[in-house]
């Protein structure tokens, strides 16, 4: 059964929050289709759990007073997996969400992005950080981000329950070892190879002998993206569900009290 990259993603993502018994409630960042879609589903395959609270929009987003709301949730340890990504990514986990430099390094800035916001708060409190990346090339995941928005790992003694368990990308899975400070290849998705990662990676990381490819969606699953799930995330996301999933769905705003 054919299928868009996108539905490949989503359903890894997934399948890492159905596989943790620990995940009670999930929270999914501004302009984050792709997870949001990967939470609604893993919510409906398990039944109810995780909880979703998607911050956008009107539809499965529990907050009246955004970011403030979002950092006390994740600061009372009530958040269990959060999404975070990056213009550049590097080996350690730390991620850039500031800017790049120039050839001469800094000050010089070749281009400015809108800046690190809660990245590095909830990087620290949140239990299990996806990091999610689609765009999988040197140009993101760099030998050393040239800002770090927020640390991979910490140095010893640093109170952290936070951190990077896992990075999903448009070419394979990864986890994260805080310890040894490295990822390791968990699974290849279908199409790619092992030299393609390698080759568009700028960091070393560790592999078996034989990864394994990553599994295709099921039909039952994409059923679901198609239908229930495409029109619940069209609520938040109308133009992304439109183009994905052939939905098209009014989008819904939170109205101003």
């Amino acid at each position: 059964m054919s299928y868009r990259p996108e539905e490949l993603l989503i359903t890894v993502i997934a399948r890492l929050l159905e596989d943790d018994p620990a995940v009670r409630h999930v929270a999914v960042g501004a302009a984050s289709p792709i997870p949001g879609s990967g939470v609604l589903l893993a919510r409906e395959t398990t039944g109810g759990r995780p909880r979703a609270s998607i911050i956008h929009g009107e539809s499965n987003n529990p907050f009246t007073d955004g970011a403030r709301e979002i950092f006390d949730c994740a600061g009372q340890g009530r958040i269990d997996v959060f999404f975070l990504g990056g213009v550049q990514i590097d080996g350690e986990a730390n991620i850039n969400l500031v800017g790049t430099t120039g050839a001469g390094g800094y000050p010089e800035i070749e281009r400015r992005f809108p800046g690190s916001f809660g990245s590095a708060y909830m990087y620290f409190v949140v239990p299990k950080v996806i990091l999610f990346r689609p765009e999988h090339t040197r140009r993101v995941f760099v030998p050393k981000v040239d800002f770090i928005s927020a640390p991979g790992v910490s140095d010893p003694g640093v109170h952290r329950p936070g951190g990077p368990k896992f990075l999903v990308t448009e070419l394979c899975l990864m986890s994260f070892n805080s310890d040894a400070r490295r990822f390791r290849l968990e699974s290849i998705h279908p199409g790619h190879s092992l030299d393609e990662i390698r080759d568009n990676t700028g960091f070393d990381f560790d592999a078996a002998d034989h990864v394994p490819v990553t599994p295709e969606p099921e039909p039952a699953r994409l059923d679901l993206l198609r239908n229930k799930i495409g029109k619940e995330i069209g609520a938040t996301y109308p133009g992304f569900a439109a183009e994905v999933f052939g939905i098209e769905v009014e989008k819904t705003e939170r109205k101003a009290s």
